[in-house]
């Protein structure tokens, strides 16, 4: 755990647990969410990820351990750390025949905010969201992409500087996830995003920072491409402008590095067991058999693979 104080930190906790009965829904969580990022919070169903969102909303209490928002411990002083949290759960209660616009200045409406200022709440969480033009059609006729950047607009009003996101693309098409997805990477730096999810090519895309909770516990914070760098590169790929010949399938299969070569069409795969000598050694044997290639790399693990290997 970080050793600077918690007023540096959007969301922190510490040792944070939530336990039913004998179920351990959520077992000493130490986190540390830095202003500014979007926070992808990555675990199977049932992993304690909505729980951790209740804690840190409010909405349940710890069975032991403290959390902060924005500096201010949400044990001690809720209030002032739900005015300063937007919250999105996941199935959001929207009304179906309301216009947009109506919707968000009806939400605005339950905060403290003057009706003079509802106005231009509103239109601000719109362009946001992107949603100017929708504002004024119902709801019932919205995309599920639209309804669901309704949603974040909703969780926008009275301009909170912290979102908390509970699988906000989960029920999406993917062209509504993308839609989501956009509006969410416009506001790095300028919101702090915590994004609990299980769709991990989603997290990839839009998430700076990345933790893992297995089986209510911690098992990995990093940041995303520190992430993806400190996992091995085992496989090579290359394009080839045409077959390869026979000797350097066999010559490249029987080394000592290969694991398993995969070849269709022009794409040649190589798994390897050693990615050292493999670096050293591939290319000199492309050479040395003239085998004419377009494109060669050495392939980075996709989140997927990451999140499967940690929380097996």
């Amino acid at each position: 755990m970080s050793n600077q104080p918690v007023q540096d930190f959007a969301i922190y906790t510490e040792g944070l647990t939530r336990t039913y009965g004998e179920i351990e829904a959520l077992v000493d969580l130490d986190l540390s969410v830095p202003y500014g990022s979007i926070f992808g919070y990555l675990g199977r169903n049932g992993a304690g990820k909505t729980t951790t969102i209740r804690l840190l909303t409010g909405l349940a209490r710890p069975t032991r351990g403290k959390a902060w928002i924005d500096g201010h411990e949400i044990s001690t002083n809720s209030q002032k750390s739900k005015s300063i949290t937007g919250y999105l759960p996941q199935e959001p209660g929207l009304y179906g025949w309301m216009k947009g616009r109506e919707f968000l200045a009806y939400i605005a409406s339950l905060f403290t905010i003057p009706t003079n200022e509802i106005k231009h709440q509103v239109a601000k969480v719109l362009e946001i969201t992107n949603l100017e033009e929708a504002g004024n059609r119902r709801i019932s006729g919205y995309s599920g992409g639209m309804k669901q950047r309704l949603a974040i607009a909703q969780a926008l009003i009275g301009n909170p500087s912290i979102l908390i996101l509970d699988e906000p693309t989960s029920s999406l098409d993917p062209a509504g996830r993308q839609e989501v997805l956009d509006t969410l990477a416009g506001m790095r730096g300028e919101v702090t995003v915590f994004l609990s999810s299980h769709i991990l090519g989603d997290v990839e895309r839009v998430c700076d920072t990345i933790a893992v909770l297995h089986e209510g516990r911690l098992v990995l914070v990093s940041g995303k491409e520190q992430l993806l760098e400190e996992y091995p590169v085992n496989a090579a790929s290359l394009t080839l402008e045409t077959a390869p010949p026979q000797a350097f399938l066999d010559e490249l299969e029987n080394s000592t590095w290969v694991e398993r070569i995969m070849l269709s069409d022009q794409k040649l795969s190589i798994l390897a067991r050693h990615v050292p000598q493999g670096k050293a050694e591939l290319l000199p044997l492309v050479v040395k058999h003239g085998v004419q290639v377009d494109k060669y790399e050495w392939v980075r693990p996709t989140l997927e693979d990451i999140f499967l290997e940690v929380s097996k």
